[in-house]
């Protein structure tokens, strides 16, 4: 018999999902709109590039320093704080009337969203027990991950053509006030750890992760993109460094001595870069091949969202017959196939035999994949590191979609010229069976040997 949560774990449960879902959904929302935005706003294409680029470059690089933050001060405090930044941010966006207002913006919500990432799962973890609520528990928060980043293209191509892209983003704000109500309500305080603030860890941090995202941005049309990533790869050398010395540190190395979380964050950076590759060409491929609106395009991602929350769904089931290993060997299969079949896109098929059956079988991977991922991320974590080890899991989240999207960019151009979107849509797909390959192999090396 299933256990049931208590009042308390529910409502907890009930505000980390509304708060995770909310910053997933800024990730995907925005790539539908992109075309609204660019005309209203008489944006260059540089300009609408740091749109998005502006959110992910301030999100992967507050994150480390937003987790240990609130291991410190403690994580309700800061849960709230982000919640504040994060409405705050989204109500600057949609009344943004010129490029540098709208980019700045941007960059506001990442650091709101940067300092709510590591707290969701964190508190999910302080309030809920481990065991079978636990599963259950994590498995909504990885198919949230899932639905939210499919449901985001739909929400944004939903307003963009009935609407108005801005209040993709004004939704935001009153969601926000109300987590912050109901959070500060409900929400107990957990410990704050007593000890110094690792002051120069966290400067390598953040301008290491910062480079490396802006890097990593720029890499597919500038050489300058290899200074920046180079400069990272000192700066976080020298943070690792520093993490090794320091008795309170923001990245406690701890964390990696578990091969099962060293396993899942790999594989979770491989896993997003496919999976944001498939994002953002299939939804150019929808509307400039198959002529379909921004709206009928996010709709187009119906399929893999329902297959998605059906899979999640029995994933708690799954873990406890089978293990966690093996339903992460199981979600990235369906998803290796999935991915494979729509790398054929390109050779004329209907969009239900090319694209909506392939995406059922992917949104059913990933639904059986991402919490499994997030449970050996944080599997057998000390109270004292989960704001780490949560900060990490989201790391691997942001980076590798951009670091993989990057790549396989790259990648497709490379074989298919910058002007061809169907060649390049195969190979950049073609590349994402790849990545997904390898975090298969890393899942049967380092995760399901735990027998988890």
């Amino acid at each position: 018999m299933q256990s049931k949560f208590s009042k308390y774990e529910f409502t907890v449960l009930s505000i980390v999902l509304v708060s995770y879902f909310m910053t997933v959904l800024d990730v995907s929302v925005v790539i539908t709109a992109l075309p609204k935005i660019q005309t209203d706003l008489h944006l260059s294409t540089a300009n609408l590039t740091w749109v998005q680029n502006a959110y992910t470059i301030i999100f992967g690089g507050l994150l480390l320093l937003g987790g240990r933050l609130g291991d410190i001060a403690g994580r309700k405090r800061i849960f709230n704080l982000g919640l504040i930044i994060f409405g705050l941010g989204s109500l600057l966006v949609g009344l943004a009337n010129n490029t540098i207002w709208l980019i700045i913006a941007r960059g506001f919500q990442g650091a709101g969203a940067a300092a709510l990432a590591p707290f969701i799962l964190a508190l999910l973890m302080d309030s809920i027990p481990i065991g079978e609520k636990r599963i259950r528990a994590v498995a909504d928060y990885g198919a949230v991950a899932g639905i939210g980043a499919s449901l985001g293209l739909v929400i944004g191509g939903l307003f963009a053509s009935l609407l108005s892209w801005r209040y993709a983003f004004f939704v935001n704000v009153p969601i926000a006030i109300g987590m912050f109500i109901w959070s500060t309500k409900v929400v107990r305080s957990s410990k704050s750890q007593k000890g110094s603030f690792d002051g120069l860890g966290s400067v390598l941090s953040l301008i290491g992760m910062i480079s490396l995202v802006y890097g990593i941005l720029l890499l597919s049309d500038r050489a300058s993109a290899w200074y920046w990533i180079g400069l990272a790869i000192v700066l976080l050398a020298l943070f690792v460094w520093r993490e090794a010395k320091v008795k309170q540190p923001i990245m406690p190395l701890r964390v990696f001595k578990n091969s099962e979380r060293t396993g899942s964050y790999l594989a979770r950076l491989l896993f997003l870069g496919a999976m944001m590759a498939f994002w953002f060409f299939i939804t150019q491929f929808l509307q400039e091949v198959y002529g379909f609106s921004p709206l009928m395009a996010g709709l187009g991602f119906f399929p893999m969202t329902i297959a998605n929350f059906i899979s999640a769904l029995q994933v708690s089931k799954l873990t406890a017959k089978f293990g966690n290993g093996m339903t992460l060997v199981f979600g990235l299969s369906l998803t290796i196939i999935g991915m494979f079949w729509l790398s054929f896109v390109g050779n004329g098929s209907n969009y239900i035999l090319a694209i909506a059956l392939p995406m059922i079988l992917i949104g059913a991977g990933q639904g059986a994949a991402l919490s499994p991922l997030t449970t050996a991320g944080i599997a057998q974590i000390d109270a004292q590191d989960a704001g780490a080890a949560s900060g990490i899991v989201n790391v691997a989240h942001q980076v590798g979609g951009s670091l993989g999207l990057t790549i396989l960019v790259v990648l497709s151009t490379f074989f298919a010229g910058s002007s061809d979107l169907v060649s390049r849509t195969d190979w950049a797909l073609r590349g994402g069976v790849i990545f997904l390959i390898l975090a298969l192999l890393l899942t049967f090396i380092m995760i399901v040997p735990k027998k988890g």
